[in-house]
């Protein structure tokens, strides 16, 4: 994999443990941190680092090299570890910091101290999140209903000159795109042999999981 990004999950937790392993699937380097032993060593075999310590701890965050990821996932579950964390993370200059909040008033916290996305468990799920932290074609992922979302994606070169009846995602992943914007129009609905160029958007329609898999298996 060219991409030898770096990620970090602080809190291993349902989310963050299920977040941590997603990346590792897709065959990214992960550190995943937690102050309790006994959950760090239940999913140790599935994660290339795994640190026991508080993430309030700036000497032991400096220590695990947080400060060298290019994204900080902060998935605890206690208020104060989550901000002081997140603090942490501003200081030492990382470039992306996620934290899943507790509400909206945690989401606005850690918004004010440095955090980049704010993300809640019930509205985003970690398998998504993961996608849409390591794909550089994913701009925006539009929750429609619990079974229907939207995905915007910028189509990669491998896909420039091609059309919708030549790639035929519809048949292989039961998604559908609805619309095209390229620099001059927006096709609303795209004609199926209209090729792809440079900058075209493509808006898809689909199940979490069709969608899921399309972007995991096209575009990463």
């Amino acid at each position: 994999m060219a991409d030898k990004k770096q990620y970090a999950v602080l809190g291993l937790g349902r989310f963050g443990s299920s977040f941590a392993i997603a990346l590792e699937k897709m065959g990214y380097s992960v550190l995943g941190v937690d102050k309790d032993e006994t959950i760090a060593e239940s999913i140790a075999d599935k994660l290339t680092h795994i640190m026991v310590f508080d993430i309030r701890n700036a000497h032991a965050l400096r220590q695990a090299g947080i400060a060298d990821m290019d994204a900080v996932v902060i998935a605890s579950k206690n208020l104060e570890s989550s901000l002081m964390a997140a603090m942490l993370c501003a200081e030492m200059k990382v470039p992306e910091i996620i934290v899943k909040a507790i509400d909206e008033r945690h989401a606005e916290m850690v918004k004010k101290i440095g955090a980049t996305k704010v993300i809640f468990s019930e509205r985003d799920t970690a398998k998504r999140l993961a996608l849409h932290l390591v794909s550089e074609n994913a701009v925006d992922y539009l929750d429609i209903d619990g079974d229907i979302k939207i995905l915007k994606l910028i189509v990669p070169s491998k896909y420039i000159g091609k059309n919708l009846m030549k790639v035929d995602w519809r048949v292989k992943y039961n998604i559908i795109v609805i619309a095209i914007k390229n620099k001059k129009e927006a096709m609303i609905p795209p004609p199926p042999d209209y090729d792809f160029k440079e900058g075209d958007k493509i808006f898809v329609i689909g199940s979490p999981d069709a969608l899921s898999t399309f972007e995991t298996e096209e575009f990463l």
